[in-house]
């Protein structure tokens, strides 16, 4: 039996997430798409054949249960979203393409909300929180931890015992070396190579990476 599944989150990553999801269905039927809602209406009254169906609040009222994937690129828009969405009908899974191995003897911690997408890579012993977002072809070296609604954009890699606080935003193609911590809500652009920690809130860009 499929279960009923949303998409918060009508732009462009909402739209990526759909294509996941038909993808973790084409491996093995699990979800049944019922459309996006978002708290700005999209311009057209469906995305990739699926409906709006309206705002948090109409999410928030669904009388059945429901699962939501959470489709908001911004760490911290994510994070006041998931806030928002309060109802005890709704659920969140995690969710990972079919091609990113997630075998037991990896020892693996994924948070509730995750969106893990085609390509990534993630060794052994690693910690991900929740809502943690890994874009395309993403890689996670051993003992990493990354806490809640740490985003990282397309190949952006993280090495082994690295450290993303929570929200904390790498952009594409970013590094951060092995042990190195980035702080809470701390920006790495795209292309930065971090090599030393990085404090809560900062932004750093460049090779290496310097606070802009």
């Amino acid at each position: 039996m499929l279960l009923p599944l949303a998409i918060f989150g009508a732009g462009g990553l909402g739209r990526e997430v759909r294509v996941l999801l038909e993808q973790i269905n084409e491996a093995r039927p699990q979800w049944a798409l019922q459309g996006f809602y978002d708290d700005l209406p999209p311009a057209a009254p469906a995305r990739l054949g699926l409906p709006y169906l309206g705002s948090s609040a109409d999410l928030n009222a669904s009388p059945t249960p429901l699962a939501v994937a959470v489709a908001v690129g911004n760490p911290a828009a994510r994070a006041a979203v998931v806030a928002r969405l309060t109802s005890a009908q709704l659920s969140f899974p995690a969710l990972c393409h079919p091609s990113v191995a997630l075998a037991a003897y990896q020892q693996l911690q994924i948070g509730a909300g995750c969106l893990l997408q085609q390509g990534c890579v993630l060794t052994t012993h690693i910690t991900l929180g929740r809502f943690v977002l890994l874009n395309l072809g993403c890689t996670v070296g051993h003992d990493a931890r990354l806490d809640d609604f740490a985003s990282l954009m397309p190949h952006a890699n993280v090495g082994g015992a690295a450290r993303l606080g929570a929200g904390c935003y790498l952009g594409t193609n970013a590094t951060v070396l092995p042990g190195v911590a980035v702080g809470a809500g701390a920006v790495v652009g795209a292309g930065a190579v971090v090599v030393r920690h990085v404090p809560a809130g900062a932004t750093v860009v460049g090779v290496p990476a310097r606070a802009n």
